[in-house]
């Protein structure tokens, strides 16, 4: 009889937490009042914020491996695997674009005597390629193919030269409408490789709008995020060695977790951890952070069994693809579609609303915002914790 599988709630926490932050983070009650944490670094360095979406991939490295190694056993076939592979690559990306489009006309009060027709026309015209989900969707097809039938020495020799390739591009490649090479231009967004490619490419229409000539989640830094899903995978890979007790596959974790994170410091010195253009260093420090954050709570949960306190995670951790969409779709709805007059003649969004009155009449601003944004964690892990008692899991 085959091993019954080795469960690790610890893995569920882990990703519920970054799911969880993830909300906590994108959903403050005014933009303009934030705690420095809950903000990303303005360009070069990182805070706890820039820990989140690379500790997603990490996970979705550490899951795909697991994953993919469980169907093996159960006797799939190898072709089996790869249409899996294909297919949620393709949904997880499609999923993102949509939530980019949403609600795919432009919005009042924009274009305020445009025909319906005509906002839609506007709105195709300015819809965002790109995005987070996209950036996963894409970093977990590429690196499940890139995993997919190569050996353990061939993938530490692709992830060597994706994030030696990627440095080697951005820092020392003459820029086409410049001519400067990137490492006297690191200062500078508009002006480095990656958002050249993305504005010839993609037209800057449909870009981040707050970057307008750069797109934090563009073409050519998706390259290094592939490495950190990779990074994932080797983890997972490790973990799942279940001949070796899991102490010393917690002691494996830390130790090489923390190797990682001083190389990516060092690195740091000639191309900088920065998170909006996932430079080689921000993937290798990030990582080694996410080895060493999953192996804490290993520790905590499987080893000491310290558990109580992890439900409303393992609850985030089972739905994270409806968390992040839900919560897309309502903070897009709230924020900017759903809007109403008021007695003065102006118009406010219903989170306008909702803080100003709720929030903001009584509390300081920013600990209103950050209260704020509880509550939406706070209101989502209720939506969610209905879908878990049904069973419902949004899976691609």
């Amino acid at each position: 009889m085959a091993a019954r599988p080795e469960r690790l709630v610890s893995l569920d926490v882990f990703r519920g937490m970054t799911v969880a932050g993830m909300l906590l983070v994108n959903n403050p009650g005014s933009w303009s009042a934030i705690y420095p944490p809950l903000e990303h670094a303005a360009w070069h360095g990182w805070t706890p914020t820039d820990l989140i979406f690379p500790f997603f991939l990490f996970i979705v490295g550490i899951t795909t491996e697991l994953s993919l190694e469980a169907r093996r056993a159960r006797g799939d076939d190898e072709r089996a695997i790869l249409r899996q592979i294909l297919r949620r690559g393709a949904l997880i990306f499609l999923f993102g674009f949509l939530l980019s489009g949403f609600p795919f006309f432009t919005w009042p009060p924009a274009l305020p005597e445009a025909s319906f027709l005509e906002r839609v026309v506007d709105r195709v015209g300015h819809w965002r390629v790109l995005g987070v989900l996209q950036r996963i969707g894409l970093a977990y097809l590429f690196g499940a193919l890139l995993t997919w039938r190569t050996t353990l020495k061939q993938q530490f020799g692709i992830v060597a030269v994706l994030l030696l390739g990627y440095w080697a591009l951005m820092t020392l490649v003459p820029v086409p409408d410049t001519g400067i090479a990137g490492r006297f231009v690191l200062d500078h967004p508009d002006q480095l490789l990656s958002a050249w490619l993305d504005r010839t490419l993609l037209g800057t229409n449909h870009l981040w709008v707050g970057g307008k000539t750069w797109d934090p989640e563009g073409l050519l830094s998706t390259v290094p995020a592939i490495g950190t899903m990779m990074l994932g995978t080797f983890a997972g890979r490790w973990i799942a060695q279940r001949e070796r007790s899991l102490p010393d596959r917690l002691a494996g974790l830390f130790a090489v977790g923390a190797m990682t994170m001083m190389l990516g410091l060092v690195w740091h010195w000639v191309f900088p951890i920065n998170k909006s253009i996932w430079s080689s260093s921000y993937v290798l420090f990030t990582a080694g952070m996410g080895a060493v954050s999953l192996a804490t709570c290993m520790w905590i949960i499987d080893v000491m069994q310290v558990r109580r306190w992890t439900f409303p995670f393992v609850v985030y951790g089972t739905n994270p693809m409806l968390a992040f969409l839900g919560s897309g779709l309502m903070a897009r709805l709230i924020s900017s579609i759903w809007t109403w007059e008021t007695a003065s003649g102006t118009r406010i969004s219903a989170q306008g609303f909702v803080f100003n009155t709720i929030y903001a009449s009584w509390l300081p601003l920013r600990e209103a915002s950050f209260a704020y944004a509880i509550s939406f964690v706070a209101l989502w892990f209720l939506i969610l914790l209905g879908a878990w008692k049904r069973g419902f899991v949004l899976k691609v």
